[in-house]
């Protein structure tokens, strides 16, 4: 079981790069392979978790080539070209790709079944195969959780779907669902959720339409494959924009980052709390925006988060928990359910996790309560365990800029499914990043 060990350091600056987008290259995969023609991918994640989606792809017949350096050609098959795997998919540790692959094999001819690592296994799938079953695919769940079983032949009818919890991964099972349904497909949203999947699809040449919390898919004959360049990954720059607000140093520079308002809702929290952040150099890849981030240190306050942003920055609270420690005073996270059905419950594991290395914190229903510190070692080091999950890992990495001792941060083997060279960019970052 690797672990990190992370050094205390105080200072961080330069520039950096994150990798690509995780959301989009899962995306990029998918549909490039039921378009016509050769999708090209530039910036592609080679993560652990987007290369379980990759050899899923070919297991139902698509043509997939790594031609270079974070750069795939995808030789699509066309809407009704997948075959059979004649085998379980196995997705990893992704949850965004084994729910929006159980939308795209919904209304396939042919049976598939969805497997992935222990974590995933645990993890809820009723929510995707819900409205499924209202469109008339034939799903099979075991208690709730993977493996999901799908069942080929069925005959998909469009629906009117609103969604009882923001989710952009339901959302999207339901659009890709869509593209082999009868009629039209809308969804409405109690929030706005990411629109990776709509962005893209209109990039493919699909119908579709987004306005007043409804998303309108109209199904297309045909998908046109295209060139997609894939943004750095948010939420991986996340880590980097909370080092760079809690530590010392003349700032740092997050380079080419997706910066998609539906990935954002943090840089709108951290400038509550008094961050400061600006965002340069706007540009565009594709479909989707992109800009350089520049962070310096800044005393931070404590806040009480507003619900509107929650879903907007679902995967980057366990490092803005790190963040509230370091803050003046009380910040308080409410209506969150969300976090506790990730790769671990975060709330629970954060919250184990600051109360370890001496922060006060009080684990609420939906939330969580933490009572910050300003003085410049608030965490006092020690051992926490990630519980499994990357995104935990990689935020104790970032709390060493506060510690009084070394972190020792156990099972961090998972990081490779979202950020394979963590250490080394962290490295390149100022913090001081030790694989064991």
């Amino acid at each position: 079981m690797p672990n990190y060990l992370v050094h205390p350091t105080q200072t961080v600056g330069g520039t950096i790069r994150v990798p690509g987008d995780k959301s989009i290259s899962h995306r990029s995969l998918m549909l490039g392979g039921i378009a016509e023609g050769v999708t090209e991918v530039r910036g592609f994640l080679e993560s652990e978790d987007c290369l379980a989606t990759m050899a899923a792809m070919r297991a139902l017949g698509v043509r997939v080539e790594r031609t270079g350096p974070q750069e795939v050609h995808v030789y699509g098959n066309g809407l009704k070209g997948l075959r059979a795997a004649g085998h379980a998919l196995d997705m990893g540790n992704s949850g965004t790709a084994m729910r929006l692959m159980t939308g795209l094999l919904s209304g396939q001819p042919f049976d598939s079944e969805l497997i992935g690592d222990s974590s995933l296994m645990r993890r809820p799938m009723e929510r995707v195969a819900k409205p499924l079953r209202l469109m008339g695919a034939q799903i099979e769940t075991l208690e709730g959780k993977p493996p999901v079983r799908i069942k080929g032949g069925a005959s998909l009818q469009g629906i009117r779907y609103e969604l009882p919890v923001a989710s952009a991964q339901v959302k999207s099972a339901i659009l890709l669902a869509g593209l082999q349904a009868a009629g039209e497909t809308i969804v409405v949203e109690p929030a706005v959720t990411r629109d990776h999947t709509e962005r893209m699809l209109q990039s493919f040449g699909c119908e579709l339409s987004a306005a007043q919390g409804e998303v309108k898919l109209k199904p297309p004959a045909r998908l046109e494959a295209c060139s997609l360049d894939v943004p750095g990954d948010f939420s991986s720059s996340a880590f980097f924009l909370v080092a760079g607000s809690i530590a010392q140093g003349n700032g740092l520079t997050i380079s080419g980052v997706g910066v998609n308002p539906t990935r954002t809702g943090l840089l709108d929290i951290l400038a509550l709390m008094g961050a400061d952040l600006r965002v340069v150099n706007h540009r565009t890849a594709g479909a989707e925006p992109v800009a350089d981030i520049e962070v310096r240190p800044a005393r931070l306050k404590g806040i009480h988060v507003p619900e509107h942003l929650v879903p907007l920055a679902i995967d980057e609270f366990p490092v803005l928990f790190i963040a509230a420690a370091c803050a003046e005073g009380e910040t308080l996270v409410t209506g969150a359910e969300e976090l506790r059905v990730k790769e671990s419950d975060r709330i629970a594991v954060m919250a184990e996790g600051l109360q370890a290395m001496g922060v006060e914190c009080e684990v609420l229903r939906d939330g969580i309560r933490i009572q910050g510190r300003t003085s410049p070692h608030v965490f006092s080091g020690g051992t926490v365990h990630s519980h499994g999950d990357h995104r935990i890992a990689m935020s104790f990495a970032v709390a060493s800029l506060r510690a009084a001792q070394p972190i020792e941060i156990i099972d961090v083997a998972n990081v490779a499914t979202s950020f394979p060279d963590f250490p080394g960019v962290a490295r390149a970052a100022g913090l001081n990043v030790e694989l064991k």
